[in-house]
């Protein structure tokens, strides 16, 4: 039976910056998916130097990354349905456009940023898993600069790792 597994790196809020040290915990994922909030578009050139890249655009980023990217991103991964855009809310307080692109494309993953707040959820009433992988940067409130990396297996997240570094000590 041929098993169906990719390695994936999510990350968000980088504000035109990165610590160097999510490339070594980038370096086994087939892809980086980008939630927004990238910063410059030297940022994105070098991620996708790096590893293939699915960006969506921020509130704070320029037309630069805008034309480079969408505002919301709708694929399927390994047999998972995704959905990715920045700013999107939680399980049970969705914006509206969230919740109608949801109930329309039935993700099973839903990714996110904005919040600079990691989170993890499953979404009981949705039946998909949130991932907001807080902030990776170095601008913001956030104490802690985080990003998260998964497997796809047969269509379903799994081996899920955070990466968290304090902000002052990078």
């Amino acid at each position: 039976m041929f098993v169906l597994m990719k390695r994936i790196g999510v990350l968000s809020d980088t504000h035109g910056d990165m610590p160097e040290q999510l490339y070594d915990f980038f370096k086994s994922c087939d892809e980086i998916w980008h939630a927004g909030d990238i910063g410059n578009i030297t940022l994105l050139e070098q991620l996708s130097s790096f590893k293939p890249i699915k960006a969506v655009y921020g509130n704070i980023d320029g037309q630069e990354i805008k034309i480079s990217t969408e505002l919301v991103l709708r694929f399927t991964c390994e047999g998972a349905k995704v959905l990715i855009t920045h700013i999107a809310g939680y399980p049970g307080k969705y914006n509206q456009q969230v919740k109608g692109l949801i109930k329309e494309y039935r993700p099973d993953i839903v990714i996110c940023g904005h919040s600079h707040i990691l989170k993890v959820i499953y979404d009981k009433d949705w039946k998909h898993i949130h991932i907001n992988p807080g902030a990776a940067g170095f601008k913001g409130f956030h104490a802690f600069c985080t990003a998260i990396r998964f497997v796809i297996d047969n269509g379903k997240p799994a081996q899920m790792e955070v990466w968290e570094k304090k902000r002052k000590d990078i």
